[in-house]
């Protein structure tokens, strides 16, 4: 089973990987993505949804397209898009949110 976990550490990594050849890669600061969270808030939206927070910044988005509900991310907010249309993290996004209470509403 897919914990939250799993999921920031996959993001905090492809956010490096897919800025790792930019041309601004020297102004680039990829300390700000070892506090990546991401969480799921029953309480706030009832849509099936995950939260993202990079630093002090924090979007909402739902598991069904990634649309934002809420918040945003800046200029990381287009890699949560396309990291989220990558095999398989729709899938363990859903199955956190279909799973025991233990795991809901958790912010890790």
């Amino acid at each position: 089973m897919a914990t939250f976990k799993d999921l920031e550490d996959s993001l905090k990594s492809f956010l490096t990987d897919e800025q790792s050849d930019a041309h601004n890669i020297r102004n680039t600061t990829f300390t700000k993505y070892n506090n990546i969270k991401i969480w799921m808030d029953r309480g706030r939206f009832q849509e099936p949804h995950f939260i993202v927070r990079i630093s002090i910044s924090e979007g909402v988005y739902s598991l069904n397209g990634c649309t934002k509900l809420g918040g945003g991310l800046g200029y990381e907010e287009r890699l949560v898009i396309k990291w989220f249309s990558r095999i398989g993290v729709k899938d363990k996004l859903r199955e956190l949110w279909g799973s025991d209470d233990d795991n809901k509403d958790k912010k890790k």
